[in-house]
């Protein structure tokens, strides 16, 4: 069993106002913070996020194929977190739409630090 997966972050502050707002839509709720850690908890789930500034003082940097999924409650939930990702000043790696002939509608993000965000209904 997954307890929580952790994303770096070089900016907690602004890594903290968006996920803020993502997590919310989605039904995440902070549960722990500190000045270089934060968690989420989210509805139905056992697993965690955690956001984090690297303990080890060097740059936060995401991995070539590493990504965090998350499930989503429906097709219009996967537009409207998309949607808000890009306000927020995400990039897209893929608009919403079927995928895999159709097994699931999905889109991807990369966030402010530039870690692979997907986003699914099936």
């Amino acid at each position: 069993m997954i307890s929580h997966t952790t994303l770096g972050t070089n900016d907690l502050e602004k890594a903290e106002s968006f996920y803020f707002e993502i997590l919310g839509l989605i039904g995440g709720t902070q549960i722990y913070k500190s000045d270089k850690v934060m968690f989420w908890e989210f509805e139905n789930g056992s697993s965690k996020l955690a956001l984090t500034v690297p303990f080890d003082g060097k740059p936060a940097s995401n991995g070539n194929g590493t990504m965090v999924a998350f499930t989503l409650s429906s097709v219009d939930k996967v537009n409207e977190v998309f949607s808000l990702a890009l306000k927020l000043g995400a990039s897209s790696e893929g608009e919403p739409g079927e995928r895999n002939n159709g097994a699931y509608y999905g889109a991807y993000f990369r966030d402010l630090d530039g870690n692979k965000i997907a986003i699914f209904h099936r």
